[in-house]
C-alpha cells in the first residue's frame, strides 16, 4: 500500500523549523506549498489530506494570498479530503467552514494546560488535561456551524471538528529549539518580562510533557489512512460487483 500524500500549506513565511516539525511528525510524503507567495495545489486530486501550519499572520487581514488559502480549504472540505489546522491554519480552518476569528485582548504564549471536553478519534491517547506549547494573538471566537468543541483553556477555544476537518490553536509539532526562537521573537510583542518566564519554562521536563500531544499527528495520519483504504475496499467491491457487458 503506498504511503500518505498530504499537501503541507506552509503559511509561515519560509520559517525552516516549520517545514522541519512537520515532516518530523507526519508519517506520510508531504508536498509544501509556500502559501505567503501564492502557491496552492491546482486541485484536490492526489493528495489524501490538507495540513495547514502557522503563520505570523491574521486570517482578516488583507493581504492577497489569505483568501485564496481559505477558499482552498474550503474546497478541500467540500472534496472530502481530511483537514488539519494548526494554530493559524487552526483559524483559517475555522474560517473557510464559516467560523469567525478575531483578536485577543492579551497573547498567550508559552507552556499551557489544554482540557478535552469530548472525546475524538484526534485525540485518542492524549489525556484529558494535557501540556502544550502555545503562541497566538488571535482565536476562534465562533465555531463553524455543526462544528464540536474539543478542547478549551481560559483564553478559549483550543480544538475543534467539523466532519473531517479539524483544527487545534496550539504546536504540537514545537521542538525546544522552535519554542525558544518562538518566544524571543515575541518581545516587542508581550514584553521582556513575559519572554523571560516563558524561557525559564521552556525545560526538557516541561517539553517531555507537551510530548504527549504529538500522538494527535499519528491519529490524524491513521484516520486518514483508514479512510483512504475504505474508499479503496468500496470501489474495488463495486467494480466486482459490475455485470460484464455482452455482446
Amino acid at each position: 500500500m503506498r504511503r500518505l500524500r498530504f499537501a503541507l500549506l506552509q503559511a509561515a513565511h519560509g520559517n525552516e523549523n516549520t517545514t522541519r516539525n512537520f515532516r518530523r511528525e507526519l508519517d506520510a510524503d508531504l508536498v509544501e506549498f509556500d502559501v505567503n507567495s501564492g502557491e496552492l495545489p491546482r486541485s484536490t486530486d492526489g493528495y489524501d489530506a490538507v495540513v495547514v501550519t502557522g503563520s505570523r499572520a491574521s486570517v482578516y487581514w488583507d493581504e492577497e494570498w489569505i483568501d485564496p488559502l481559505v477558499e482552498f480549504i474550503d474546497e478541500a472540505a467540500d472534496a472530502g479530503l481530511p483537514v488539519l489546522g494548526v494554530c493559524y491554519g487552526h483559524q483559517a480552518v475555522a474560517e473557510a467552514l464559516g467560523g469567525r476569528v478575531a483578536g485577543m485582548d492579551d497573547f498567550e504564549l508559552g507552556y499551557n494546560e489544554i482540557d478535552r471536553v469530548s472525546d475524538d478519534p484526534l485525540f485518542d491517547g492524549i489525556d484529558e488535561r494535557f501540556t502544550v506549547f502555545t503562541s497566538h494573538g488571535d482565536h476562534v471566537v465562533d465555531l463553524p456551524p455543526g462544528a464540536d468543541l474539543l478542547a478549551r483553556n481560559d483564553h478559549g477555544i483550543h480544538a475543534f471538528r467539523k466532519g473531517d476537518c479539524w483544527g487545534v490553536q496550539f504546536h504540537p509539532e514545537y521542538d525546544i529549539e522552535t519554542a525558544r526562537e518562538i518566544a524571543e521573537d515575541k518581545r516587542e510583542r508581550v514584553g521582556d518580562a513575559q519572554v523571560d518566564a516563558v524561557l525559564d519554562d521552556i525545560t526538557p521536563e516541561r517539553f517531555d510533557a507537551a510530548c504527549e500531544a504529538k500522538q494527535l499527528f499519528e491519529n490524524f495520519s491513521q484516520y486518514v489512512r483508514t479512510q483512504r483504504d475504505g474508499a479503496a475496499d468500496t470501489e474495488r467491491e463495486a467494480d466486482e460487483r459490475e455485470p460484464e457487458a455482452t455482446a
